[in-house]
Protein backbone atom coordinates (compact mmCIF):
# COMPACT_ATOMS: atom_id res chain seq x y z
CA UNK A 1 0.00 0.00 0.00
CA UNK A 2 1.13 3.54 -0.66
CA UNK A 3 1.78 5.89 2.26
CA UNK A 4 -1.33 8.00 1.55
CA UNK A 5 -3.47 4.82 1.47
CA UNK A 6 -1.93 3.65 4.76
CA UNK A 7 -2.58 7.01 6.44
CA UNK A 8 -6.15 7.08 5.08
CA UNK A 9 -6.80 3.52 6.31
CA UNK A 10 -5.49 4.27 9.82
CA UNK A 11 -7.46 7.54 10.00
CA UNK A 12 -10.69 6.01 8.62
CA UNK A 13 -10.41 3.15 11.11
CA UNK A 14 -9.83 5.55 14.00
CA UNK A 15 -12.93 7.55 13.00
CA UNK A 16 -15.01 4.40 12.48
CA UNK A 17 -14.05 3.23 15.96
CA UNK A 18 -15.95 6.14 17.52
CA UNK A 19 -19.13 4.90 15.81
CA UNK A 20 -18.36 1.28 16.78
CA UNK A 21 -17.68 2.37 20.37
CA UNK A 22 -20.92 4.40 20.46
CA UNK A 23 -23.02 1.49 19.13
CA UNK A 24 -21.28 -1.04 21.39
CA UNK A 25 -21.75 1.20 24.42
CA UNK A 26 -25.43 1.88 23.72
CA UNK A 27 -26.57 -1.57 22.54
CA UNK A 28 -24.14 -4.02 24.15
CA UNK A 29 -22.82 -2.39 27.33
CA UNK A 30 -26.25 -0.96 28.18
CA UNK A 31 -27.96 -4.08 26.83
CA UNK A 32 -26.99 -7.74 27.13
CA UNK A 33 -23.43 -6.81 28.24
CA UNK A 34 -24.60 -4.79 31.26
CA UNK A 35 -23.12 -7.41 33.60
CA UNK A 36 -19.61 -6.28 32.68
CA UNK A 37 -20.52 -2.57 32.48
CA UNK A 38 -22.67 -2.15 35.61
CA UNK A 39 -19.79 -1.59 38.05
CA UNK A 40 -18.56 1.29 35.89
CA UNK A 41 -21.80 3.13 36.74
CA UNK A 42 -21.73 2.36 40.46
CA UNK A 43 -19.47 3.89 43.13
CA UNK A 44 -16.59 1.65 44.22
CA UNK A 45 -13.02 1.86 45.42
CA UNK A 46 -11.56 -0.96 43.33
CA UNK A 47 -8.59 -0.38 41.04
CA UNK A 48 -10.11 -2.54 38.28
CA UNK A 49 -13.69 -2.93 37.10
CA UNK A 50 -15.40 -5.75 35.20
CA UNK A 51 -15.97 -3.02 32.60
CA UNK A 52 -12.21 -3.10 31.90
CA UNK A 53 -12.81 -6.42 30.14
CA UNK A 54 -14.19 -4.38 27.23
CA UNK A 55 -10.70 -2.96 26.78
CA UNK A 56 -9.45 -6.51 26.32
CA UNK A 57 -12.10 -7.02 23.63
CA UNK A 58 -10.79 -3.92 21.83
CA UNK A 59 -7.22 -5.17 22.19
CA UNK A 60 -8.26 -8.55 20.74
CA UNK A 61 -9.81 -6.77 17.75
CA UNK A 62 -6.60 -4.83 17.14
CA UNK A 63 -4.35 -7.87 17.59
CA UNK A 64 -6.57 -9.91 15.27
CA UNK A 65 -6.26 -7.30 12.54
CA UNK A 66 -2.47 -7.17 13.00
CA UNK A 67 -2.42 -10.96 12.64
CA UNK A 68 -4.60 -10.90 9.51
CA UNK A 69 -2.20 -8.36 7.99
CA UNK A 70 0.95 -10.27 8.93
CA UNK A 71 2.72 -12.53 6.44
CA UNK A 72 4.46 -14.15 9.44
CA UNK A 73 1.07 -15.29 10.74
CA UNK A 74 -1.02 -15.65 7.58
CA UNK A 75 1.66 -16.42 5.03
CA UNK A 76 0.73 -15.58 1.44
CA UNK A 77 -2.91 -15.00 2.40
CA UNK A 78 -2.06 -12.01 4.61
CA UNK A 79 -4.23 -8.96 3.96
CA UNK A 80 -1.93 -5.95 4.27
CA UNK A 81 -4.66 -3.42 5.14
CA UNK A 82 -5.32 -5.51 8.27
CA UNK A 83 -2.10 -4.17 9.77
CA UNK A 84 -3.22 -0.57 9.26
CA UNK A 85 -6.76 -1.27 10.49
CA UNK A 86 -5.19 -2.82 13.61
CA UNK A 87 -3.09 0.31 14.07
CA UNK A 88 -6.19 2.55 13.79
CA UNK A 89 -7.93 0.45 16.45
CA UNK A 90 -4.83 0.65 18.66
CA UNK A 91 -4.65 4.46 18.32
CA UNK A 92 -8.35 4.75 19.18
CA UNK A 93 -7.79 2.54 22.23
CA UNK A 94 -4.97 4.78 23.42
CA UNK A 95 -7.04 7.95 22.97
CA UNK A 96 -10.04 6.26 24.64
CA UNK A 97 -7.89 5.26 27.62
CA UNK A 98 -6.43 8.74 28.02
CA UNK A 99 -9.76 10.56 27.52
CA UNK A 100 -12.27 8.26 29.20
CA UNK A 101 -10.29 6.56 31.95
CA UNK A 102 -7.72 9.32 32.43
CA UNK A 103 -9.45 12.66 31.86
CA UNK A 104 -13.10 11.85 32.58
CA UNK A 105 -12.77 9.30 35.40
CA UNK A 106 -9.33 10.46 36.60
CA UNK A 107 -8.00 6.94 37.03
CA UNK A 108 -4.45 7.82 35.90
CA UNK A 109 -4.05 11.56 36.45
CA UNK A 110 -5.84 14.49 38.07
CA UNK A 111 -6.78 17.38 35.83
CA UNK A 112 -10.16 19.06 35.58
CA UNK A 113 -10.44 21.13 32.40
CA UNK A 114 -11.91 24.60 32.89
CA UNK A 115 -12.81 25.32 29.25
CA UNK A 116 -12.71 24.05 25.71
CA UNK A 117 -13.43 20.67 24.20
CA UNK A 118 -11.87 18.73 27.08
CA UNK A 119 -14.39 20.33 29.47
CA UNK A 120 -17.20 19.45 27.05
CA UNK A 121 -16.05 15.81 26.94
CA UNK A 122 -16.05 15.60 30.73
CA UNK A 123 -19.48 17.25 31.02
CA UNK A 124 -21.03 15.01 28.35
CA UNK A 125 -19.74 11.85 29.98
CA UNK A 126 -20.82 12.98 33.44
CA UNK A 127 -24.30 13.43 31.97
CA UNK A 128 -24.06 9.89 30.64
CA UNK A 129 -23.51 8.76 34.23
CA UNK A 130 -26.49 10.82 35.44
CA UNK A 131 -28.87 7.90 34.93
CA UNK A 132 -29.36 5.10 37.41
CA UNK A 133 -29.36 1.70 35.74
CA UNK A 134 -28.92 0.76 32.12
CA UNK A 135 -32.10 2.31 30.67
CA UNK A 136 -32.12 5.61 28.83
CA UNK A 137 -29.08 7.84 28.92
CA UNK A 138 -27.21 10.20 26.64
CA UNK A 139 -23.72 10.60 25.21
CA UNK A 140 -22.66 7.04 24.46
CA UNK A 141 -19.60 8.08 22.44
CA UNK A 142 -16.16 8.58 23.91
CA UNK A 143 -14.33 11.12 21.76
CA UNK A 144 -17.17 13.10 20.18
CA UNK A 145 -19.19 15.07 22.73
CA UNK A 146 -22.45 16.86 21.97
CA UNK A 147 -23.54 20.11 23.64
CA UNK A 148 -24.15 19.43 27.36
CA UNK A 149 -27.19 21.75 27.40
CA UNK A 150 -28.84 19.63 24.70
CA UNK A 151 -27.92 16.43 26.57
CA UNK A 152 -29.52 17.80 29.77
CA UNK A 153 -32.74 18.49 27.87
CA UNK A 154 -32.70 14.94 26.45
CA UNK A 155 -32.27 13.53 29.97
CA UNK A 156 -35.18 15.61 31.26
CA UNK A 157 -37.37 14.36 28.41
CA UNK A 158 -36.35 10.74 29.10
CA UNK A 159 -37.17 11.20 32.78
CA UNK A 160 -40.56 12.74 31.98
CA UNK A 161 -41.34 9.88 29.58
CA UNK A 162 -40.36 7.27 32.19
CA UNK A 163 -37.47 6.00 30.06
CA UNK A 164 -34.66 6.86 32.48
CA UNK A 165 -34.19 7.31 36.20
CA UNK A 166 -32.05 10.42 36.59
CA UNK A 167 -29.93 11.23 39.64
CA UNK A 168 -31.21 14.10 41.80
CA UNK A 169 -28.46 16.59 40.88
CA UNK A 170 -29.46 16.57 37.20
CA UNK A 171 -33.22 16.87 37.63
CA UNK A 172 -33.28 20.65 38.13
Amino acid sequence: MSLPAIILTVLATFLAMEWIAWASHKYIMHGWGWGWHRDHHEPHDKVLEKNDLYGLVGAAMSISMFAIGSPLVMGASAWEPGTWVGLGILFYGIVYTLVHDGLVHQRYFRWVPKRGYAKRLVQAHKLHHATIGKEGGVSFGFVIARDPAVLKQELKAQRAAGIAVVREAIQD
